[in-house]
């Protein structure tokens, strides 16, 4: 049998203002990458759910991001890959003291927004997260997206990287993604969004933007918990795939 991985973004409340339904979409995923408080997320969010993660039997990994709380994580931050290693440790740091009064670890990490798509190409800021991991000293494995720099820095410096691809997310035929800037960089239609997961996980392959088809290996897929619709998207992924025979589980 078959099996892939779905993650989601979660964590990411913050005081009185709400972000998400975690505890409903862990219904349907196997890893919640949690705001480590620096794009998203207080303590005591945080603290609810890795405890809600850890009741969902769903994996906990650090959705470690640029110190942009007002941007969400969305804006580019021009620090030093000291000052960038030093933030990513900062945050695997904390998610991992909480996660650990909720009785589970860190398993892996995944970079958010900004930082995620900068490390594609940026040599010093892949660098910095690859050094943040290692330096925490548990070889945690980064997910990251399929042909980024910091997926071949992970593999040079012998941690396991992880490709994934994006359940509601746009693709050009290149394989990168549609940008948030542009109409249709996000899929609603379930239907849709199943068909392509489905493909991926069967065939490597997702339809791209102009309807070519794209090859991309992936051990994850990406459901985003913040966008309209999400916990009802989450779960049709999870029974279209385990429906074509496909199962659902960490890849950690």
């Amino acid at each position: 049998m078959a099996f892939i991985d779905l993650n989601s973004d979660v964590g990411e409340s913050f005081g009185n203002w709400q972000m998400g339904d975690d505890a409903a979409i862990f219904r349907s995923v196997s890893s919640a990458n949690v705001a480590c408080g620096f794009h998203a997320g207080d303590p005591s969010t945080i603290a609810q759910t890795c405890r809600d993660a850890v009741a969902a039997g769903v994996t906990i990994g650090a959705h470690v991001g640029y110190r942009d709380l007002a941007g969400f994580g969305r804006r580019f931050l021009d620090c030093t890959p000291t000052e960038l290693a030093d933030d990513v440790l900062y945050q695997l740091g904390a998610l991992q003291a909480l996660a650990r009064a909720a009785g589970a670890d860190i398993r892996y990490v995944k970079p958010h927004g900004a930082l995620y798509n900068t490390i594609v190409h940026h040599e010093g800021h892949a660098q910095a997260v690859v050094d943040a991991v290692q330096a925490f000293g548990t070889d945690l494995p980064l997910l990251l997206l399929p042909g980024s720099l910091a997926l071949a820095k992970a593999e040079a410096a012998g941690l396991r990287g992880v490709a994934e691809a994006f359940a509601d997310r746009a693709y050009n035929p290149d394989g990168t993604l549609v940008s948030r800037r542009e109409a249709g960089a996000v899929l609603h239609d379930p239907e849709v969004v199943v068909a392509n997961m489905v493909r991926l996980a069967q065939s490597g392959e997702i339809v791209a933007v102009d309807g070519s088809v794209v090859k991309v290996q992936a051990e994850s897929i990406c459901v985003h918990g913040d966008t309209p619709g999400s916990v009802a998207m989450a779960a049709a992924v999870r029974t279209g795939l385990e429906t074509a025979g496909v199962g659902v589980r960490s890849f950690a």
